[in-house]
């Protein structure tokens, strides 16, 4: 497992995260433990959860295995902010000071521990002054519940605006990046190399569709499949996606690689990516993840699907 810095700050993590999204609906106590397990014995250090994963229970869960399983020094536990709340069926985030920070306080409970090393604070919500949300970052900065802060999500005026107004170093940005989706580079990738922001890339994987396991058909056991996860994978099972994967699959036959290789460390080698955070349904899936090299791509091959997935 390679490590880094996250951007110009002294956190190092490892270039590969464990996401949580997945603990307790589709990966059991079981599966979680073994997935833990199986990460930091392979090095790995970072390990991203939310409050609104299974609604708390994704946190309890790892709150459980830690100290039993791993103590509490070898991870950097990376923890996005904000209650999710239902108004008129609709579930979003909080940003206010008040949600921010009874959330933060809820997580730590739930995690057994008197801080994070990473708090990230959710996308911007209509109606909150970004200076309350900042408030929340800098109280967790200040009191040392949060080692380090940064932002979710953002858009790259946002992320400066948040950078450039606090008075406190923020040091990550949590984003959607994969050969998929490449929407950060207009604006955020660009203000988060000038400000020294690391960017944690989650579904660096497309949602699954970059394994190239939904080539002409769905598995049964595939999150397509699913009721609930099918909204969440569907946006790239057709059109542009589908001629980004053959590229992959192409490339990956041409390297003799796994088609998911290609696509992790074409993306953990993109300008201010610290790491990538791959959130597995499965202890198998983990296991390939983690069994993937983490060198550069050759040059010849990066360029070819920089041009192919490039946004329109």
């Amino acid at each position: 497992m390679q490590w880094q810095n996250v951007g110009s700050s002294g956190l190092t993590v490892s270039r590969v995260g464990l996401g949580t999204m997945t603990w307790g609906q589709d990966a059991d106590e079981e599966t979680a433990r073994e997935q833990l397990r199986l990460f930091t014995e392979a090095g790995g250090t970072l390990v991203g959860t939310a409050a609104r994963y299974s609604d708390g229970r994704a946190e309890a869960m790892l709150g459980d295995l830690i100290g039993d399983l791993v103590a509490r020094s070898e991870l950097v536990l990376a923890v996005q902010g904000g209650l999710t709340r239902s108004h008129g069926g609709v579930r979003r985030a909080d940003a206010s000071r008040k949600g921010l920070l009874d959330s933060l306080d809820a997580s730590l409970a739930r995690l057994g521990t008197d801080h994070v090393d990473l708090w990230l604070a959710p996308v911007r919500q209509a109606g909150v002054p970004l200076e309350e949300t900042l408030s929340a970052l800098e109280v967790a900065y200040r009191t040392g519940r949060a080692r380090y802060v940064g932002v979710s999500n953002q858009a790259g005026w946002e992320l400066a605006l948040a950078a450039a107004s606090a008075g406190f170093p923020v040091v990550a940005h949590e984003a959607e990046y994969s050969l998929l989706n490449r929407t950060v580079e207009r604006e955020a990738t660009p203000a988060a190399l000038a400000l020294g922001v690391g960017v944690l890339a989650w579904a660096p994987l497309g949602r699954g569709v970059l394994t190239g396991k939904y080539r002409g058909q769905t598995p049964a056991d595939s999150r397509a499949a699913s009721d609930l996860w099918a909204p969440y994978v569907e946006p790239y099972l057709t059109g542009r996606p589908h001629r980004v994967v053959e590229a992959v699959v192409t490339a990956a036959k041409g390297l003799d690689l796994a088609p998911l290789e290609v696509a992790l460390r074409w993306v953990m080698h993109r300008p201010t990516v610290a790491a990538a955070l791959v959130g597995a349904r499965t202890s198998h899936q983990l296991k390939d993840v983690l069994a993937a090299a983490q060198e550069p791509l050759p040059q010849q091959i990066s360029e070819v699907l920089n041009e192919v997935s490039a946004p329109s």
